[in-house]
């Protein structure tokens, strides 16, 4: 059977496909990211149409029109809605157990041992859309010094502070003392640093957020295919992710246009062979999470615009993996993260057209099908499809 020499997985960060069965645990039934965008907005999507998300999502006939990719969809199976969890399953780890949220904010011996080990006092404490709170306590910050700490329904502990008072690399190192701190029973997925700047009334956000998350608690894609002397490549947010961890090269790109541009580099290049892992962020973090569907719309129609040139570098022995993390329902109540099923396109020139991959029963069949693709011998969790997909010899 013809093996890859390089597999691209190329995450769409919050392009949730439709609420899952068990939604209604996480109070997320109704919640359809993609539909909701695509009925409300009309986005020109070409190309992401051509590698099957229309088909996917339940938009396109296919009796008339076949995708020349591959689709489906595929159900979260780890506990959760939130990045890690959604990320290590679909490299192959999935969570036994949920990490812990905090929806009345964090309890007080976590407070006071992040002020007593920072020296800094602490404002918030609270579950909160990132662009509110700092609206809100900004002001009191900049008069006061003291912390901006939040969190929301993912597991994760926020530290927001103006660049003008707390430097980036300074806020960068209270977050990895507070990571050093959440452990054991408060062991959240993630540390966020969250700098921003302006004057009351017009903060916003720059690009120098960094995300600090526990390490893997087990073996993942990138571990096993480092191990066996491929090449992982991370581009974005995947070296937050992972924690750094079974990576030979990263590229912190911030912003979709420049991880798109970074992925489009790393193919240019012809001397590598294993894994190109990307996150583009901007549809959960700039359109999710604010709530604004025309904004998501645009940020798709930008990545399609794109999705030409990745496919022309990925070569005849490449095979692209198009999916999400989770979902972030930009018309959903809420600010938060949704948990939905999430599309799956696979396409390369030495695959099949237009199979029908059906709805999989994890996140975790992309990185077998990933292991298998690429001839390496580590097996994970997960189910691969790659004899579904590949062309015969």
């Amino acid at each position: 059977m013809k093996k890859m020499k390089r597999v691209v997985i190329l995450v769409i960060d919050g392009l949730g496909a439709g609420w899952q069965d068990d939604a209604g645990k996480y109070g997320d039934k109704g919640a359809d990211t993609f539909g909701h965008v695509f009925e409300t907005q009309h986005p020109d999507l070409p190309n992401l149409q051509d590698l099957g998300l229309l088909a996917a999502t339940g938009y396109q006939n296919v009796e008339e029109e076949a995708p020349l990719g591959c689709y489906g969809l595929m159900h979260e199976n780890a506990a959760g809605k939130d990045t890690t969890t959604g990320h290590w399953e679909i490299a192959g780890l999935t969570l036994k157990k949920p990490f812990p949220t905090y929806p009345h904010g964090f309890p007080p011996e976590v407070i006071e041992a992040f002020e007593r080990e920072t020296g800094f006092q602490v404002i918030g404490n609270k579950p909160a859309s990132g662009t509110a709170i700092i609206e809100e306590l900004g002001p009191e910050h900049l008069r006061t010094g003291k912390l901006i700490v939040y969190t929301s329904a993912d597991s994760v502990f926020q530290i927001a502070a103006h660049e003008s008072i707390i430097p980036p690399t300074e806020l960068w190192h209270i977050c990895r003392i507070a990571r050093r701190l959440l452990v054991g029973e408060h062991a959240v997925g993630r540390v966020i640093a969250r700098p921003f700047e302006g004057e009351p009334g017009s903060f916003v956000r720059t690009g120098n957020r960094r995300d600090f998350s526990l390490d893997p608690t087990g073996d993942t894609l990138l571990d096993v295919l480092k191990e066996e002397n491929f090449d992982v490549l991370g581009v974005g947010k995947i070296e937050d992710i992972f924690n750094h961890r079974g990576l030979t090269k990263s590229d912190h790109a911030i912003g979709n246009e420049a991880c798109l541009q970074s992925t489009i580099d790393f193919l240019k290049k012809p001397n590598w062979k294993g894994l190109l892992f990307t996150n583009l962020v901007d549809t959960d973090s700039k359109c999710g999470h604010r709530r604004d569907p025309e904004a998501y719309a645009q940020a798709l129609e930008a990545i399609d615009r794109r999705l030409p040139e990745v496919l022309r570098y990925l070569g005849e022995d490449g095979m692209l993996m198009v999916c999400a993390d989770h979902g972030c329902d930009p018309t959903f109540t809420g600010s938060d993260h949704t948990r939905e099923k999430v599309p799956l396109l696979v396409y390369g020139l030495g695959l099949q057209e237009g199979v029908n991959l059906g709805v999989r029963k994890t996140f975790a069949d992309v990185s077998a099908t990933a292991l298998e693709a690429l001839g390496a011998k580590a097996r994970l969790d997960g189910t691969s499809f790659y004899r579904d997909v590949v062309l015969e010899d």
